[in-house]
């Protein structure tokens, strides 16, 4: 049985970078808006975070596979610092597109590495377990990472930030470098001639289930995140109102992967979602009720609880339904379908509230998520045991 070591630095790196991820975002928009830049300029500026990982994921997935996580995670961590390091030293805006670039492609690295390794080092009946044990570390990354940034800003200005960075960036490429990471594997499954092209995953009929699944839960997620304020403020509710309504769903999320391990024991991850699903079906179709702010943050918790359990066991199953050799691709399509939904997403949203008021948006997007729970219940009924035990041998290919 493996040293739990590894799985834990793995969560180090990754959680040190994702601090660094969070405080970009913000530091770049701020940074931005203090040389006057047009919100159009900013929306563009954070845009490229995603953009460049969208169009890059399915390579480096494939890199992956190939020469194994722990180069491509390293190369990552400086791709990003370079990219923070930049921004500091050069206060212009051209500067900020290239190190959005940059800082966006480096954690695209990191996360897809991390995400196949901690796969990887988790037996087939504990990764929900180890994928939540990622998870929680990207909760408390995604709180911390703006108080990074806004703290620095406010008492050492934005090229101080960006400083942080860059240190939370070279901090995570030193756990990367570390003693306990390089028993990792140096080359992946996939060396051998047996490749094919991410269309062959796509007509996967198990790995298509969870694309599916995992889209509209990201769905579910982005919405929740962009329309809470709009709506909001539309029933006078304050800005810290609204926060703590988004409070409460975030707080949720961090609560069900705590418990995330607990729950794997006892359901299989198709389950699981299938659950996530009908919860978020449901806030979904009684969000547009909710007008008080106790009522809404009750449903915001009931919503965090429904996805925050999705991403564990959606990796999970992505792992274990991958074709030998090619795991880190498959969570590579994974990331680039989420890119592209953080990209186009909240343009739809807007549209679609515009033209149509916030309640079709909810009830719409309700009835959307509802389409994906037939898919998730027809295979919890093939599972009799929380486990991934009916795809154990296609998974041991990879071991």
């Amino acid at each position: 049985m493996r040293s739990p070591s590894p799985l834990l630095s793995l969560i180090a790196v990754a959680v040190t970078a994702h601090v660094a991820l969070g405080a970009a975002r913000v530091t770049t928009s701020l940074y931005a808006l203090s040389m006057q830049a047009s919100a159009f300029a900013v929306g563009s500026l954070i845009a490229l975070f995603a953009v460049f990982p969208m169009l890059f994921a399915v390579p480096m997935g494939r890199v992956i596979d190939r020469s194994g996580a722990r180069k491509p995670m390293m190369a990552g961590c400086l791709v990003a610092a370079v990219g923070a390091a930049l921004a500091a030293l050069v206060k212009a805006l051209p500067a900020l597109y290239v190190a959005a670039a940059l800082i966006g492609t480096g954690f695209m690295a990191i996360f897809i590495a991390a995400q196949h390794a901690v796969g990887t080092l988790a037996a087939p009946d504990q990764r929900a377990a180890s994928f939540s044990k990622l998870s929680v570390g990207f909760s408390i990354s995604a709180f911390t990472g703006p108080l990074v940034a806004g703290f620095t800003i406010d008492h050492a200005g934005h090229a101080a930030a960006f400083v942080a960075c860059a240190a939370f960036t070279l901090a995570a490429f030193v756990l990367a470098s570390g003693r306990r990471l390089r028993g990792l594997p140096s080359r992946g499954a996939a060396a051998g001639p047996a490749r094919g092209s991410p269309l062959q995953l796509l007509r996967d009929r198990e790995l298509r289930g969870v694309y599916v699944v995992g889209i509209l839960l990201a769905a579910a997620w982005d919405l929740f995140t962009f329309v809470t304020p709009v709506r909001g403020t539309q029933l006078g509710f304050s800005a810290s109102t609204i926060g703590m309504i988004l409070a409460s769903f975030s707080a949720a999320t961090f609560v069900v992967r705590i418990a995330m391990p607990g729950i794997a024991r006892r359901y299989h991850e198709w389950q699981v979602l299938t659950g996530a699903l009908t919860a978020a079906t449901l806030c979904y179709l009684l969000l547009p009720f909710m007008q008080q702010p106790w009522t809404m943050a009750a449903a915001a918790a009931a919503l965090g609880l429904a996805l925050g359990s999705g991403q564990p066991n959606v990796l999970a199953l992505l792992h274990g339904a991958a074709p030998p050799g090619r795991g880190a691709e498959a969570i590579a399509i994974r990331a680039s379908i989420g890119n592209l939904s953080a990209v186009a997403l909240p343009l739809a949203f807007g549209a679609a509230g515009a033209a149509l008021g916030l309640f079709a948006v909810f009830w719409g997007l309700g009835a959307v998520i509802a389409c994906g729970i037939p898919v998730a219940a027809r295979r919890a009924l093939t599972m009799s045991k929380p486990t991934s035990a009916n795809n154990n041998e296609r998974q041991d290919h990879r071991r």
